[in-house]
Protein backbone atom coordinates (compact mmCIF):
# COMPACT_ATOMS: atom_id res chain seq x y z
CA UNK A 1 0.00 0.00 0.00
CA UNK A 2 1.38 3.74 -0.81
CA UNK A 3 2.28 5.52 1.90
CA UNK A 4 -0.22 7.22 3.96
CA UNK A 5 -1.44 10.94 3.77
CA UNK A 6 -1.29 13.12 6.89
CA UNK A 7 -4.29 13.56 8.67
CA UNK A 8 -4.63 16.99 8.75
CA UNK A 9 -6.56 19.87 7.15
CA UNK A 10 -5.40 20.19 3.71
CA UNK A 11 -6.34 16.52 3.62
CA UNK A 12 -9.76 16.74 4.48
CA UNK A 13 -10.02 19.77 1.51
CA UNK A 14 -8.51 17.41 -0.77
CA UNK A 15 -11.24 15.06 -0.04
CA UNK A 16 -14.04 17.42 -0.27
CA UNK A 17 -13.06 18.85 -3.39
CA UNK A 18 -11.89 15.42 -5.24
CA UNK A 19 -7.95 16.78 -5.34
CA UNK A 20 -7.55 12.18 -4.26
CA UNK A 21 -8.67 9.66 -5.32
CA UNK A 22 -11.21 7.21 -4.06
CA UNK A 23 -8.80 4.90 -3.19
CA UNK A 24 -6.71 7.12 -1.16
CA UNK A 25 -9.98 8.17 0.69
CA UNK A 26 -10.70 4.75 1.72
CA UNK A 27 -7.31 3.49 2.76
CA UNK A 28 -7.50 6.88 5.27
CA UNK A 29 -10.96 5.62 6.48
CA UNK A 30 -9.60 2.22 6.90
CA UNK A 31 -6.77 3.32 8.71
CA UNK A 32 -8.22 4.75 10.99
CA UNK A 33 -11.06 2.79 12.16
CA UNK A 34 -8.16 0.21 12.85
CA UNK A 35 -7.67 -2.20 9.53
CA UNK A 36 -4.49 -2.80 7.88
CA UNK A 37 -2.83 -4.66 5.63
CA UNK A 38 -0.63 -7.26 5.77
CA UNK A 39 1.71 -7.36 2.47
CA UNK A 40 3.54 -10.79 3.61
CA UNK A 41 0.21 -13.08 3.94
CA UNK A 42 -1.54 -10.54 1.46
CA UNK A 43 -4.79 -10.01 3.31
CA UNK A 44 -6.61 -7.88 5.68
CA UNK A 45 -5.38 -7.76 8.81
CA UNK A 46 -8.67 -6.07 11.49
CA UNK A 47 -7.16 -7.08 15.23
CA UNK A 48 -7.34 -3.22 15.91
CA UNK A 49 -11.12 -2.88 14.56
CA UNK A 50 -13.55 -2.39 17.02
CA UNK A 51 -15.83 -5.25 16.90
CA UNK A 52 -18.98 -3.44 15.68
CA UNK A 53 -16.87 -2.88 12.53
CA UNK A 54 -15.34 -6.09 12.87
CA UNK A 55 -18.37 -8.15 12.76
CA UNK A 56 -20.28 -6.86 10.15
CA UNK A 57 -17.03 -5.62 7.77
CA UNK A 58 -14.21 -8.10 8.73
CA UNK A 59 -12.84 -6.74 5.59
CA UNK A 60 -12.52 -3.04 5.01
CA UNK A 61 -15.73 -1.65 2.98
CA UNK A 62 -15.46 0.66 0.12
CA UNK A 63 -17.16 3.85 0.89
CA UNK A 64 -17.81 5.25 -1.68
CA UNK A 65 -19.58 2.57 -3.10
CA UNK A 66 -21.22 1.35 -0.10
CA UNK A 67 -24.37 3.21 1.36
CA UNK A 68 -24.71 0.87 3.96
CA UNK A 69 -21.31 1.31 5.47
CA UNK A 70 -21.30 5.12 4.39
CA UNK A 71 -24.49 5.14 6.47
CA UNK A 72 -22.60 3.29 9.48
CA UNK A 73 -19.77 6.05 9.13
CA UNK A 74 -22.27 8.24 9.54
CA UNK A 75 -24.14 6.84 12.88
CA UNK A 76 -20.67 6.45 13.87
CA UNK A 77 -19.67 10.34 14.19
CA UNK A 78 -20.97 11.39 17.81
CA UNK A 79 -23.82 14.25 17.64
CA UNK A 80 -21.22 16.83 18.60
CA UNK A 81 -19.63 16.19 15.78
CA UNK A 82 -21.71 15.99 13.14
CA UNK A 83 -21.06 19.48 11.88
CA UNK A 84 -17.55 19.66 12.18
CA UNK A 85 -17.11 20.58 8.29
CA UNK A 86 -19.14 23.47 8.44
CA UNK A 87 -17.95 24.94 11.85
CA UNK A 88 -14.47 23.87 11.71
CA UNK A 89 -13.70 23.82 7.91
CA UNK A 90 -16.35 26.51 6.88
CA UNK A 91 -17.92 23.97 4.42
CA UNK A 92 -21.10 25.11 3.32
CA UNK A 93 -21.76 21.96 1.27
CA UNK A 94 -22.25 21.56 -2.23
CA UNK A 95 -23.97 23.25 -4.89
CA UNK A 96 -27.32 22.00 -6.10
CA UNK A 97 -26.55 19.98 -9.42
CA UNK A 98 -22.31 19.48 -8.84
CA UNK A 99 -22.83 16.45 -6.85
CA UNK A 100 -24.06 12.96 -6.37
CA UNK A 101 -23.78 10.09 -3.85
CA UNK A 102 -20.43 9.93 -4.75
CA UNK A 103 -19.35 12.94 -3.02
CA UNK A 104 -22.07 12.64 -0.34
CA UNK A 105 -20.08 9.67 0.73
CA UNK A 106 -16.68 11.69 0.12
CA UNK A 107 -18.02 14.00 2.26
CA UNK A 108 -19.02 11.53 5.03
CA UNK A 109 -16.26 9.87 5.13
CA UNK A 110 -14.30 13.50 5.38
CA UNK A 111 -16.31 14.65 8.29
CA UNK A 112 -15.55 10.94 9.98
CA UNK A 113 -12.27 11.51 10.01
CA UNK A 114 -12.27 15.50 11.01
CA UNK A 115 -14.41 13.86 13.83
CA UNK A 116 -11.61 11.00 14.45
CA UNK A 117 -9.35 14.21 14.33
CA UNK A 118 -11.54 16.10 17.09
CA UNK A 119 -11.85 12.86 19.62
CA UNK A 120 -8.15 12.03 19.24
CA UNK A 121 -6.71 15.81 20.24
CA UNK A 122 -5.18 16.17 16.71
CA UNK A 123 -5.38 19.86 14.79
CA UNK A 124 -7.69 20.53 12.62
Amino acid sequence: MPQMLPLCTETIWAIINDTIDDVTVNQLAWHYLGYRYDETTDMWDNTQVVDEWRDEYPQPPNFIESRPATVKLTRSIPPENKQLLKEKLGFSGYKIGEFGPRQTRRATVANWLLSYMQQNNKNA
